[in-house]
């Protein structure tokens, strides 16, 4: 089939590899323009772009889908279809109507829950015991098109968004496959008014931890914000960023550090405590508790 390709992190790229592989033609790629990355903040280009590339397939950066340049280019493409995951632009109406069988999203979630942005993120915060991903037929709203295909994926206890990301993303990939090759033989199924949620945009602050919150909304939320924003505290002043955190029993002042060892750091919290195992002070690299203690001494209490 005919395809453009619109996506740009990782997640979108485990989609276009699976699309290659299946054999189907990739008239054009669309990414996000490079951005400043590391330390020198030279321009890196997308993953998707990479992989683009790397398969010497046409690639367009544009920085809006709303001009006339950018759309006069999508349309002498003369696509079947346009496959977007992970995109990051906002299609508009002339655009998702220019493919003659329209646009499907590959969306990390289990919708109608969790439309938007940080569909991974907000799951795991919540507590989900399931999420998935769903191939949706697109439309000019946030993530309410038509549902083709789903797939659901447990969430494990010790799941981070980093690893659930890995799991949903190959599965994203493999069940547009899926959905090319029965196109014709799907239903196109409304989302249910029920169950709507939204995940909004993570946001540097929301990583600041409170220890009054119990035991088991911290560690979600430890979970949740690896690897990015990165959940933290405050030690003597400094950020202390928490990596890997479990259960564990313990009762004191919320914030108050129990105890600590080879093992970890434990943390009084609201209801319960933390034993932390993983950390990273201000400037420093991400630590196993062991070493982190060695070189880091730790007040009686955080935050």
């Amino acid at each position: 089939m005919k395809l453009i390709f619109a996506g740009t992190p990782e997640f979108a790229a485990s989609a276009l590899q699976a699309l290659i592989d299946a054999g189907h033609q990739i008239a054009l790629v669309l990414t996000q323009p490079d951005r400043p990355a590391g330390r020198g903040m030279k321009l890196k280009a997308s993953p998707v772009k990479a992989l683009a590339l790397a398969h010497q397939l046409p690639v367009s950066q544009p920085l809006t889908l709303k001009t006339t340049d950018a759309q006069a280019e999508i349309a002498a493409v003369g696509a079947e279809l346009m496959v977007v995951a992970a995109y990051g632009l906002i299609l508009p109406k002339v655009v998702l109507d220019m493919p003659t069988r329209g646009c499907l999203n590959i969306h990390a979630s289990l919708l109608p829950r969790w439309r938007g942005a940080a569909p991974i993120h907000r799951a795991i915060e919540a507590g989900d015991a399931e999420t998935g991903v769903t191939i949706m037929q697109m439309d000019v709203g946030l993530d309410t098109g038509d549902m083709l295909l789903t797939v659901r994926e447990p969430i494990h206890a010790d799941d981070t968004t980093a690893s659930l990301h890995d799991r949903l993303a190959a599965l994203g990939a493999q069940a547009m496959v899926d959905a090319l090759a029965q196109l014709d033989q799907l239903t196109a199924t409304p989302q249910p008014e029920q169950g709507v949620t939204y995940a909004e945009k993570i946001g540097k602050a929301e990583a600041q931890l409170d220890w009054a919150l119990p035991a088991t909304v911290l560690d979600r939320k430890i979970r949740a914000f690896n690897p990015f924003p990165g959940a933290s505290t405050l030690a003597s002043g400094e950020v202390l960023k928490i990596w890997q955190a479990e259960r564990c029993d313990g009762e004191g002042e919320p914030g108050q550090i129990l105890a600590h060892g080879a093992d970890g750091v434990r943390i009084a919290t609201g209801e319960g405590a933390l034993l932390a195992t993983q950390l990273q002070a201000a400037g420093g690299k991400r630590l196993a508790a062991r070493e982190f203690l060695a070189g880091h001494p730790l007040p009686a209490r955080l935050g």
